[in-house]
């Protein structure tokens, strides 16, 4: 058995904890996959890629509301697909090279499971190798929820982890789900030429979201796809290529693929953590203090196997928090989850940052909101959009932003400045009048809904 200074275990945002400064330590990764795990590979950055040309496709679609005389011609979805991944696949491959030719760092490839303290297995079999970390990080990720009606129908199904990679578009795409990856990957699919069944057992798509925003969505998307709503799936008939699912309300949907994007399950279960004396929640995720410690002594983890928040941008934030206290014991430092923003690159886009309109009643907040639409703005004239809105909610004493709710295009680039208001502690009136706003531009309907707010 060999003993390392430091072992990862995850070679997405995990391998992100390691730079110049653990030069000194021998460190080893351990990855069963590709390196750059879930978000280059199979996640948020190719889905994005392909999102940007469902955007351009729609684009075409709508010229003739600007007076432009264009026709889409089809999409070339082998062309696409391979431009995605060919760039990605030789990313993830220079980015194993790139450790492995590091000399103090070993990249074991097999899965991983504790057998005690800071012990592992690595692989099966013959192959099998044990090692053993001084410290150790856990950063195995999550995966795709398959609920037992698809996954004890025997039947074929797709997952964000393959449908990316599939041959040619569905001819009809039945998507399971309503949250953030079916509305992406509906998007990507229909721009593609695929006609969509969106099956989702909430009343809204999107029911995370803000109230408003979930509604508008809802409604956006049922002029597009079809979408049934509070209904569930009760089984998977057919066989492959022709698919019927039977719903809870006496319907059913034929398709010829079926996309399950119902959440998402840490990979904790996959790792024998109480072997290594690592505590669990309820759900699954590992239990970490603000410091990134698991209940083991010298272990911490990282990113969606524990984290409330499974986003690429706060895995790397907590990274960076574990790579300081490894290296940093007698100092270390947080992880603030305050005001993390996450978007949804749907159409229209959707980015939000802090509470719902619904947590703040929830809560019993004294709040004010505003909404400012975007077709109240002259670039909004130049846009044509008549959907996008802004919607702010502020403390009424204090002024502060409980949370920001940003629904049209360039939603992700609109949201930041709310961010760093909430991040930084500034009040909505004075973000909305210290600074110049560029006028005309997007960003008005975000400064206009400032202004709005009805404040003490």
């Amino acid at each position: 058995m060999r003993t390392h200074d430091l072992v990862i275990i995850g070679a997405g945002s995990g391998n992100a904890v390691v730079d110049d400064r653990f030069s000194h330590l021998d460190v080893a990764i351990v990855d069963e996959g590709p390196f750059g795990g879930t978000c280059l590979n199979r996640g948020c950055i190719p889905s994005k890629m392909l999102v940007h040309v469902a955007d351009l496709v729609d684009g075409i679609r709508d010229a003739g509301r600007f007076g432009v005389g264009a026709r889409l011609s089809g999409v070339d979805w082998s062309a696409v697909r391979e431009r995605v991944f060919e760039r990605l696949d030789r990313q993830a491959a220079e980015g194993e090279q790139g450790r492995r030719d590091s000399p103090n760092i070993e990249v074991l490839k097999g899965h991983a499971r504790f057998t005690g303290d800071r012990t592992l297995t690595v692989g099966s079999g013959a192959d099998a190798v044990t090692i053993r970390g001084r410290q150790v990080v856990v950063a195995t990720g999550s995966r795709p929820t398959v609920p037992p009606p698809v996954r004890e129908s025997g039947l074929p199904y797709e997952t964000s982890d393959t449908v990316m990679r599939v041959q040619r578009p569905p001819r009809h795409l039945a998507v399971l789900g309503g949250g953030y990856v079916a509305a992406e990957l509906a998007h990507v699919f229909h721009a593609a030429g695929s006609r969509i069944t969106v099956i989702e057992q909430e009343d809204t798509l999107l029911s995370a979201q803000d109230e408003a925003v979930a509604a508008a969505y809802t409604a956006i998307a049922a002029d597009r796809y079809d979408v049934r709503t509070g209904t569930a799936l009760t089984r998977v008939e057919g066989r492959p290529g022709q698919l019927r699912l039977v719903l809870d309300d006496g319907g059913a949907v034929e398709a010829d693929t079926l996309l399950v994007a119902v959440g998402r399950t840490p990979n904790s279960d996959r790792i024998d953590a109480a072997r290594a004396g690592i505590d669990l929640h309820d759900d699954g995720r590992i239990v970490v203090d603000a410091f990134q410690r698991t209940s083991a002594q010298g272990v911490f983890a990282l990113g969606d196997v524990c984290t409330d928040f499974p986003l690429k941008h706060v895995a790397n934030r907590e990274a960076r928090t574990v790579a300081h206290n490894l290296l940093h014991p007698g100092d270390p430092v947080r992880t603030s989850h305050e005001a993390v923003p996450a978007g949804v690159f749907t159409r229209p886009h959707i980015a939000q940052v802090g509470r719902t309109e619904q947590q703040c009643r929830q809560e019993g907040l004294d709040y004010a909101v505003s909404v400012r639409r975007f077709s109240d703005t002259a670039y909004g004239w130049a846009l044509e959009d008549g959907t996008g809105f802004c919607k702010v909610l502020a403390d009424r004493g204090t002024g502060l932003l409980l949370g920001a709710h940003v629904l049209g295009p360039q939603a992700a680039s609109l949201i930041q400045p709310l961010v760093v208001a909430m991040s930084l502690g500034i009040g909505a009136g004075e973000l909305a009048r210290t600074p110049l706003w560029i006028h005309p531009a997007p960003t008005e309907a975000v400064s206009n809904a400032l202004l709005d707010l009805a404040l003490d």
